[in-house]
């Protein structure tokens, strides 16, 4: 099929890619043309294990092209997909400014074969309003689908192309049909390709989000009442989670989620209930109760140095959201560095990925090491707000000989506390009561 993907950002970038390696002839389009010359250049503008190979393979072979005219890209085209963002808006609903503004540009050159697929996340009822734009646009019905995107950062191409399942909302069955056809290749392993109403869509998507956003504040919550009462998280989530009806999934504390979509999803559910006179109380909570657990660690580093941070050092490893990622919206780990540089402290950072992104923010306020080990030089305390697998198993010796401290705030949970306690630390983690070395 020829295809177009009409914003290049996470979600249309892995998109592209991956449906022209299963063949397809793909042109990606965006308006920033920076962006399209580094692509142009085989540079890809976001990290994603595998994605930058991938995307210079079918660059070479043909299948994948990149450019900024938007009507020579969706001519003749089979499907259109539209992925550019849907921000939260000042009011928490998601933004769809720029969909608009896409369907204004594509309507003069629909075929009428084309159909029109909405991957960007909107709230439900988006379709319906999308179709009556480009009907009224170009005189005619245009099939509009709604085909919602369920790829974790860090996992993208696995999970785009071996998908749990895939979810499309269609009007009629045909348009069903050929977009079982794309994705055909990727079900090859029964895996279900789940066709109903465009709203039905269009809610499994902000659900689906919702519900594990709801996971994460629930276990960070049970974490913080295991602290009043010396009990191990780690232990209760073992309890509960050999429960076939729970499970493990996303049952793991830490300071809070991040990310593009689970803040950004939660909140704009609290807008559509609210816009049709429904009371979101879990959803508030979930939002609040997540706000709170991104000062957790923060209020650890206070207490323990007694609210006297200024001309202390502290070391933060991990400042992407999650590991396998340089995405910084709405990390924990810059909550922490904000309150740290407020009160006065010097703030030592490492992360494999997201430095970059973090400096743009912080104009030389943070000290960047190049190494995890270099960020602890003369530090007095360590924060981990991230779990990258290279902070898992380090050299707990040479940590504390690089330090001035022997304090460890774990905000995910990485280590054994009496391995951390023999080694000499003191060690603070979420759900877990504190660990000294005098208490070995």
């Amino acid at each position: 099929m020829k295809i177009a993907v009409i914003g290049t950002g996470y979600v249309g970038l892995v998109t592209g890619t991956c449906f022209a390696d299963s063949g397809n002839k793909v042109t990606c389009v965006d308006i920033d043309q920076r962006k399209i010359d580094m692509l142009l250049r085989g540079e890809v503008p976001i990290f994603e294990p595998g994605l930058a190979d991938l995307v210079r393979r079918n660059v070479q072979a043909k299948r994948l092209a990149f450019t900024t005219d938007l009507p020579s890209a969706i001519r003749g085209s089979d499907m259109i997909y539209l992925a550019v963002g849907t921000p939260q808006g000042s009011d928490g609903a998601a933004d769809l400014s720029a969909l608009w503004k896409v369907a204004e540009g594509i309507a003069p050159h629909l075929a009428p074969h084309t159909i029109v697929v909405v991957k960007s996340t909107v709230p439900v009822g988006t379709n319906a309003k999308l179709w009556s734009l480009l009907k009224s646009l170009t005189g005619r019905e245009v099939d509009v689908a709604s085909n919602p995107e369920f790829l974790k950062e860090g996992a993208a191409i696995e999970d785009f192309t071996k998908p749990d399942r895939v979810v499309v909302g269609v009007r009629r069955p045909e348009v069903s049909q050929r977009l079982h056809e794309l994705y055909a290749p990727f079900l090859r392993t029964d895996r279900p390709f789940l066709s109903m109403s465009p709203e039905s869509s269009e809610l499994t998507k902000y659900v689906a989000n919702a519900l594990l956003a709801t996971k994460i504040s629930f276990i960070n919550q049970m974490a913080n009442i295991c602290e009043k009462f010396d009990a191990d998280i780690n232990d209760v989530r073992r309890g509960i989670g050999h429960d076939t009806r729970i499970g493990f999934a996303f049952l793991f504390p830490g300071v809070g989620y991040g990310g593009s979509c689970f803040p950004k999803d939660v909140r704009a559910m609290i807008s559509t209930f609210e816009q049709v006179g429904l009371d979101p109380r879990i959803l508030e909570a979930v939002d609040w109760v997540n706000e709170q657990q991104k000062l957790v660690l923060q209020q650890k580093i206070e207490q323990h140095f007694n609210h006297q941070l200024r001309g202390l050092t502290v070391a933060v490893w991990g400042l992407a959201f999650k590991p396998k990622t340089d995405d910084i919206r709405e990390a924990p780990a810059l909550v922490l560095i904000d309150r740290l540089l407020e009160l006065g402290a010097t703030v030592q950072v490492h992360d494999p990925e997201a430095m970059e992104n973090v400096a743009k923010n912080y104009q030389g306020r943070i000290h960047l090491a190049p190494q995890p080990l270099d960020a602890l030089d003369g530090a007095d305390a360590l924060a981990i707000c991230t779990e990258w697998a290279e902070f898992r198993n380090p050299d707990f010796q040479e940590m504390l000989a690089r330090m001035k401290g022997n304090v460890i705030f774990d905000g995910r949970n990485l280590y054994d506390p009496q391995r951390v306690s023999q080694a000499g630390f003191v060690y603070h983690s979420i759900g877990r009561q504190t660990i000294t070395p005098t208490t070995v």
